[in-house]
């Protein structure tokens, strides 16, 4: 077989683009997944879709597998005497169960070039947390189930996002003191 270039640089080619996206979802692919949260001192124990029995403890968040769509899940308190019976819909590919029925906050991180932060959070809605006014917009959640987020309370921002031309957001959920403690730290009045 002859020196052939063309193949040479193809096989090259190909070799590189495979170690690309190896190293993609190896390290950088974020990972899609449901978490059980529990941020009370409590211990609960709860079973999916008529699944085995989880235990959840005190200040714990847990993974579980969810199907999308319709679920179901009952909640047992430490004592195993049943909470409640519910269903709820899956519609994303990450979640959150709030199985205590603790107060969350989902909040809108902002990136891009020109970004006047403290013009942006103006505009945005008031928050009251406990009394307190807090800019920012961000919701309130307390329900049993969420996939409204881009980032998950085990989960932080991104540092920089790189090649953003304009102004975009990203949503991370937290738990209440966890929303104020960055709170205080990010925004710094």
């Amino acid at each position: 077989m002859k020196n052939n270039p063309s193949l040479k640089g193809l096989l090259i080619a190909l070799v590189a683009f495979m170690i690309a996206f190896g190293i993609y979802f190896l390290f950088l692919a974020k990972k899609n997944y449901y978490l059980v949260d529990n941020p009370t001192p409590n211990t609960y124990y709860y079973r999916i879709n008529n699944g085995s029995e989880g235990i959840i403890s005190a200040g714990q968040s847990v993974s579980v597998d969810l199907n999308q769509g319709k679920n179901s899940i009952k909640v047992f308190d430490q004592n195993k005497k049943i909470l409640y019976d519910s269903a709820f819909q899956v519609n994303k590919i990450r979640g959150l169960l709030n199985i205590a029925h603790q107060d969350y906050y989902i909040n809108k991180q902002y990136y891009g070039y020109n970004l006047k932060k403290d013009s942006l959070l103006l505009e945005l809605n008031k928050t009251v947390i406990d009394g307190k006014e807090y800019l920012g917009g961000a919701k309130h959640f307390n329900k049993l189930f969420t996939d409204d987020f881009y980032y998950n309370v085990d989960e932080d921002y991104d540092k920089i996002i790189k090649n953003i031309d304009k102004v975009e957001s990203r949503s991370k959920i937290f738990r209440k003191q966890d929303y104020l403690n960055y709170y205080k730290e990010y925004y710094k009045f």
